[in-house]
């Protein structure tokens, strides 16, 4: 019986694991197919911005944002927190598959584990929607280019500071060691979850706490490019070595300085 059960665990391991795979790889997918539809070849864009459908539609830049517009950068932003955020996560997500098979297999099952991941993902498409709030805030003060790159050097370096100093915050620490610690995090709300509600009610406060950690981080895509791939893979990695390796939080911390010299020399730069 015990064979039994432990290759049904492995079995709902490589499931679940193969999902998150599939989901991050076509999210990231997404994300280059737009990214390299943006890189315009040094052509002249004054007067122009462009809109990440994937297929080099541009608008006039004094032109307000149509609804077709703004649905089109949501669903940008959505698609890249799902592809950055989901990797980070998916310890948290194994443990509930694994604990939710063993307590199947005792007779008191728990809610499916996709309830739980869709509160988590939940968390952070409502965050998308603040990002493409502020996108349009940015652009139409003009502090973004056409390719939805930081335009003022002083801004740049204002948000580059933030960030740096928000990674030394006591607030930081709090969230990023809920991050760090799946089964002292499922304990502290409550435990596992035998109904789909409170699956996805302990999965919005995992997502919650992720906002809480990585918000900081996610700004900086203002500065270096909302469709810079690099920049995206560099902050994907922080995150990921930040929530899951022993030595996240003092790469955290060092990043931190790393930010904040780099926003000075920014603010210096554009004074």
């Amino acid at each position: 019986m015990s064979a039994t059960v432990e290759a049904l665990l492995r079995r709902d391991r490589v499931v679940v694991a193969a999902a998150l795979a599939v989901v991050t790889a076509l999210a990231w997918a997404y994300i280059l197919w737009l990214a390299a539809n943006m890189d315009m070849g040094g052509m002249d864009m004054e007067g122009w911005r462009m809109i990440p459908a994937g297929i080099g539609i541009m608008a006039p830049a004094a032109s307000p944002w149509s609804a077709m517009e703004l649905a089109l950068v949501f669903a940008m932003w959505a698609v890249m927190m799902v592809g950055m955020m989901l990797p980070s996560t998916a310890p948290m997500i194994l443990l509930y598959a694994r604990v939710g098979r063993e307590a199947a297999s005792a007779g008191k099952p728990l809610a499916p584990t996709g309830w739980f991941a869709a509160g988590y993902l939940a968390v952070w498409i409502g965050f998308a929607i603040v990002a493409t709030a502020t996108q349009l805030v940015l652009e139409r003060a003009a502090l973004l280019t056409p390719t939805m790159q930081g335009a003022s050097g002083l801004l740049g370096g204002v948000v580059l500071i933030v960030a740096g100093l928000y990674q030394w915050t006591p607030f930081k620490e709090s969230c990023l060691t809920h991050c760090r610690s799946p089964l002292h995090f499922i304990q502290r709300h409550g435990g596992f979850r035998r109904d789909a509600h409170g699956s996805f009610t302990i999965g919005t406060k995992h997502g919650g706490y992720c906002v809480g950690c990585c918000w900081a981080l996610m700004a900086l895509l203002f500065v270096g490019g909302v469709m810079n791939v690099l920049w995206i893979a560099g902050l994907s990695a922080l995150v990921l070595i930040e929530k899951v390796l022993a030595v996240g939080r003092g790469l955290s911390r060092i990043a931190g300085l790393g930010m904040g010299m780099a926003g000075l020399g920014l603010i210096a730069g554009a004074l």
